[in-house]
């Protein structure tokens, strides 16, 4: 079997991460700060030569994607990358996100109309199924969201879903790579 390297961004700093605000599927700029995140990990990974880089469509992510690696690289929307959709949280102060019940992959919680837990990591894995079909050998760059990348990670890692503490942070314009 022919491995795939994987690299996993999360879109940089935008006003309402500023601001600890639910911004889930919120389509909103990257601030300043976001645009220095950009400019310092396209120099860290300047030397990577990818063949694709897959995001989310919304557009935080489209200029994270775009400013780390221009038209270099062919950079593809697909809507499985989309953040969490939060439903009544969305907009809302970050305390009222409680992070135990809502990554809690056996409780499932869809209280306030939240995206459920094993939804989102539905998606996730159909599209690393696409993905490895399709690239075997290859360079991905993923450039999508915190709670995408952190299915993303765990599917790639093998975690046992219903026996693990699946939430953790994830800084913006933060890179990880992993091998599949």
């Amino acid at each position: 079997m022919v491995n795939i390297m994987i690299y996993l961004v999360r879109h940089a700093q935008t006003d309402f991460n500023k601001r600890g605000v639910i911004q889930a599927r919120g389509n909103c700029d990257l601030n300043e700060k976001g645009l220095r995140q950009v400019k310092r990990l396209r120099y860290e990974i300047s030397s990577l030569n990818f063949d694709i880089c897959y995001c989310s469509p919304l557009l935080r992510t489209i200029e994270t994607a775009f400013g780390l690696v221009g038209d270099r690289v062919f950079i593809e929307k697909d809507d499985r990358l989309l953040e969490r959709f939060m439903g009544d949280l969305e907009g809302k102060d970050g305390k009222f996100y409680d992070s135990k019940k809502y990554w809690d992959y056996n409780l499932n919680c869809v209280d306030a109309s939240v995206e459920g837990i094993q939804e989102l990591f539905k998606r996730c894995s159909e599209f690393l199924n696409d993905v490895r079909g399709k690239y075997a050998g290859k360079d991905i760059l993923i450039v999508s969201h915190a709670a995408v990348i952190r299915a993303l990670h765990h599917l790639l890692l093998g975690t046992d879903l219903q026996n693990a503490d699946l939430y953790y942070e994830i800084d913006n314009c933060s890179l990880e790579k992993l091998e599949i």
